[in-house]
């Protein structure tokens, strides 16, 4: 017996530009999903945040994916592989209106999105992207990897996290790298230096780890789109991922920009 089984948006794709936008980032949001209760429900949760968001029919349905949460706050993710072909793609020309409109993109890591890196550089708009769960070795992962200004990763199934993290910067684009390492906090290697940054204790009782990688990202990205110190950018990834502890899986709460100043210890302006 669980406390509840609910069906509810939060690809990363959703976390992501929620949780961007509820620091104050300009966010536009574009995606393929499905004309299905999934898709509505993605639909919903962009409508009443007011997220930008350009959903390009997906005809095999909307992704989606089971996560089992233990008492603990661990979780495993389980993905419907039918809901992913090869034919995906999203339309260059909205791809090339949008980020030449921006001045950063961040790229999920699916199917749709690797085609485009190609697209992307040629517009000279900066990436990001978030590799996960990668052990180093898979080659899928690696279009992302070599071709983002920015590359978040996590340690969880990497053998030689700061080797990964340097072969990525010297094999590819990448200035700034960093890999999260839950409790432990994170490391990244900033054009060659690698520090660490410490955990934050979250402010209330962890409840699960779903969405805490998106609101770590974010709120890195927030501060290094605001021009701060990469200490700084770290601080307000660790603050965020806290927080998104705190949150059962079945909210989405981002933390806001007021909040996240406050515990970083500044004065919203």
């Amino acid at each position: 017996m669980v406390p509840t089984i609910e069906t509810r948006a939060g690809q990363t794709g959703d976390f992501l530009a929620a949780g961007v936008h509820a620091l104050g980032l300009g966010t536009h949001h574009l995606d393929m999903i499905g004309d299905d209760h999934e898709g509505d429900l993605v639909r919903a949760l962009h409508r009443e945040r007011g997220i930008p968001l350009t959903a390009v029919p997906l005809p095999s349905g909307t992704r989606r994916a089971v996560n089992l949460v233990a008492p603990d706050g661990r979780r495993l993710s389980l993905y419907d592989s039918t809901r992913t072909r090869d034919a995906d793609r999203l339309p260059e020309d909205t791809v090339r209106a949008l980020a030449t409109a921006a001045r950063h993109v961040h790229v999920s890591l699916s199917h749709p999105c690797a085609h485009v890196l190609p697209l992307l550089r040629e517009t000279g708009v900066t990436i990001s992207t978030d590799l996960h769960d990668w052990d180093g070795v898979n080659p899928y992962h690696e279009p992302f990897a070599l071709a983002a200004d920015l590359v978040f990763v996590s340690v969880a199934a990497l053998t030689d996290p700061e080797r990964t993290m340097r072969e990525i910067a010297g094999r590819g684009r990448a200035r700034v790298v960093v890999a999260t390492a839950g409790a432990d906090g994170a490391y990244q290697l900033v054009d060659g230096e690698l520090t660490h940054i410490p955990a934050v204790t979250p402010e209330a009782r962890i409840i699960d780890s779903n969405g805490a990688g998106d609101a770590f990202a974010a709120g890195y990205l927030f501060g290094h789109l605001s021009g701060e110190s990469p200490e700084r950018c770290g601080l307000y990834g660790a603050i965020a991922g806290a927080h998104a502890c705190t949150v059962p899986a079945t909210l989405t709460d981002p933390i806001r920009r007021d909040e996240l100043l406050a515990r970083a210890g500044e004065s919203p302006t």
